[in-house]
């Protein structure tokens, strides 16, 4: 039997990826686990379409994920400078490893202007959470890839048992 790939984000995997160049979290034990089955797949989507460590931070301005893929929305650093096709060729990069690796399980950061699955910032800067999603998850999820958050390590563990 061949077991799922499973595309995670590399700062779950305690790479130095974040915008602000420190690991988010020492990996967990289901994660290391998957890791050791040599089922991780490891995407990073703003630092693999070229954006630097560490970075400003960035968030989605005046709009949702969806609008920034149909470039109806931009997301910009705390700056101001427009960074949107950083975050669509991440969103892009994510997607070709899954088609690549039949992936149909993403474990992604929440909060993230890619990869939050149910939060994101409020794109004023303010450290305010609304309801929302990153872009790479966007993408992900509107090519069937089940998408599910740091959090929810057990559900995924779940879904992967069902597949």
């Amino acid at each position: 039997m061949m077991m799922e790939k499973i595309l995670i984000s590399a700062c779950l995997l305690g790479r130095k990826v974040r915008y602000d160049g420190q690991v988010i979290t020492e990996p967990e034990q289901l994660i290391m686990q998957w890791k050791t089955q040599g089922r991780v797949i490891a995407v990073c989507p703003e630092v693999d379409a070229g954006m630097a460590i560490p970075r400003l931070p960035a968030e989605i301005i005046a709009g949702d994920s969806q609008g920034v893929i149909e470039q109806r929305n931009r997301v910009m650093d705390k700056q101001g400078d427009d960074v949107t096709d950083y975050f669509i060729k991440g969103a892009h990069i994510a997607l070709s490893l899954c088609q690549q690796y039949d992936i149909k399980v993403a474990i992604l950061t929440e909060r993230s202007p890619s990869c939050g699955s149910s939060e994101v910032y409020d794109g004023e800067f303010t450290n305010k959470l609304i309801v929302g999603q990153g872009v790479t998850t966007t993408l992900l999820r509107a090519h069937g890839v089940k998408v599910f958050n740091q959090h929810q390590l057990r559900q995924a563990h779940q879904y992967l048992l069902s597949l």
